[in-house]
């Protein structure tokens, strides 16, 4: 999955990145405002696609005195599908965190960083988790190794990217974090929660708010 534009993983044409800007916004864009927010092509290039999904009803057009301003068809049949594509990277989130609740043995805490919590990255970015487990329970604990083996495999039958787990326990965190140099600390943030205690609870330093 193209972890900063999701819907390019099945939209992989100009039309991706542009129908993921009309599906985020909640008012019509003009053309301009939906190439720098697409990030790819050119303005004319943006506008032909523009043009080309009008004409199928899914983008509806407005006159915006001096110039158009475009949203997307939300009654359309194909927006629903639209919306969901663009959304992928919150759908990935929420299904990791659901695999999570039915862990027999929960981390103290979950997380998400690095390209998927920055929304940024390919299609050969890694998924990077990080995983808080209880002082009392040891790194081989062979349920424990299960667990984090399957949501590492359910993380690349979902997106077909690479899955990355990075595990301490709870103190390990707090010794880590007091001898490494913060810049190697990549996982800190940005990050998105996933399970457990709040990572600043954890360990309340700075540089964790």
């Amino acid at each position: 999955m193209d972890l900063k534009t999701p819907i390019s993983t099945v939209i992989p044409s100009l039309d991706g990145p542009v129908l993921q800007v009309l599906a985020r916004a909640d008012e019509g864009l003009s053309g301009r405002e939906v190439h720098k927010l697409a990030g790819q092509g050119s303005v004319a290039g943006v506008r032909l696609v523009l043009q080309r999904l009008a004409a199928t009803g899914l983008v509806h057009v407005d006159d915006a005195g001096n110039s158009l301003s475009y949203r997307l068809n939300r009654k359309h049949l194909a927006a629903p599908v639209v919306e969901f594509l663009a959304d992928l990277r919150a759908a990935l989130v929420n299904r990791i965190a659901d695999e999570l609740t039915a862990w027999r043995l929960p981390p103290v805490h979950a997380s998400v960083y690095g390209a998927l919590a920055r929304a940024d990255g390919d299609l050969e970015s890694d998924v990077e988790l990080l995983l808080i487990r209880p002082d009392d329970l040891d790194a081989n604990d062979p349920l424990w190794n299960e667990q984090a083996g399957r949501l590492m495999q359910t993380v690349v039958d979902l997106t077909g990217n690479p899955a990355h787990v990075f595990e301490l326990s709870r103190t390990e965190l707090a010794n880590h974090l007091a001898t490494e140099a913060p810049i190697l600390n990549d996982w800190l943030h940005p990050t998105l929660h996933l399970s457990g205690l709040p990572l600043a609870t954890l360990h309340p330093e700075p540089a964790l708010h």
